[in-house]
């Protein structure tokens, strides 16, 4: 399939360098995971990815991504996406997200997770179970030259169930020598996402979005970037590189430590 004059489906050897790209950012995820805990500063946590990445001869995609200044997204509480990196403290009950993207030989893998520091509350647990669970649902309602639109549809059937609401403003993404690219993935089923294929070859991100109230977000006007919940209750996210082959669909961010699919947040 072509979007424009853009070539989305990836031969073979494409796809083995973005399987090594999603290999190093799982791994990188592993890293970061070590690294959550009370007391420590997001700003230590990002500078510490930033070492790990150019320690092992990879880049830091976020980092001067128009403009975002840090070299990944840390985003904590009722903080949606893109946050950034400074000065605040992890505390005990937080849930916090990290959301790394690397650079590996020029191809590109995109993933986040969202963390408990210490006991968190009832809610946040069964909001961040929601967030995994609308995640491999998403991936398991995948076919080859299926509708974009099956995502979506699994996502707002699982945050449904909890009571939850789906974040609409921010979608997942191709990626591929790009960070963002075509096709656009939704989670939930748009119009345009009734009418695009996911045909094998492609390769693009599942990253849902769930909040505990609203699904309407507020963008910080001071920093730019930082994304909110606009009622101030929490959110949670968790987001997959997915390769459509013609088999059906691979996870290429997967990590040797963090939940598998199944994961129960008890």
């Amino acid at each position: 399939m072509l979007y424009g004059k853009k070539r989305l489906q990836l031969n073979e050897s494409e796809r083995i360098a973005m399987r090594r790209a999603g290999k190093f950012n799982g791994q990188l995820m592993d890293f970061a995971r070590t690294q959550v805990r009370a007391g420590v500063r997001t700003s230590d946590i990002d500078r510490l990815i930033v070492q790990f990445t150019r320690d092992h001869g990879h880049l830091p995609a976020c980092l001067g991504y128009q403009g975002f200044p840090k070299g990944c997204c840390i985003s904590v509480n009722d903080i949606v996406c893109h946050g950034i990196p400074g000065a605040y403290v992890l505390q005990e009950g937080d849930i916090v997200n990290i959301d790394v993207t690397t650079v590996v030989d020029r191809w590109l893998g995109d993933q986040s997770e969202t963390f408990f520091v210490g006991q968190v509350s009832p809610v946040a647990r069964q909001l961040t179970q929601c967030a995994f669970d609308a995640l491999y649902l998403a991936i398991d309602a995948l076919a080859p030259d299926c509708r974009v639109s099956e995502i979506g549809k699994a996502v707002v059937a699982r945050a449904q169930r909890d009571r939850f609401s789906v974040v609409r403003e921010y979608v997942g993404h191709g990626i591929g020598r790009r960070f963002h690219q075509e096709p656009s993935i939704p989670h939930y089923p748009s119009r345009q996402a009734s009418i695009d294929r996911l045909l094998p070859g492609m390769c693009f991100t599942i990253e849902p979005m769930i909040n505990e109230g609203t699904r309407d977000t507020v963008l910080d006007r001071c920093d730019g970037w930082t994304v909110r919940t606009r009622d101030g209750k929490l959110t949670a996210q968790f987001e997959h590189t997915i390769l459509m082959k013609e088999e059906g669909p691979e996870i290429l961010t997967l990590t040797e430590h963090g939940p598998q699919k199944g994961h129960q947040f008890t």
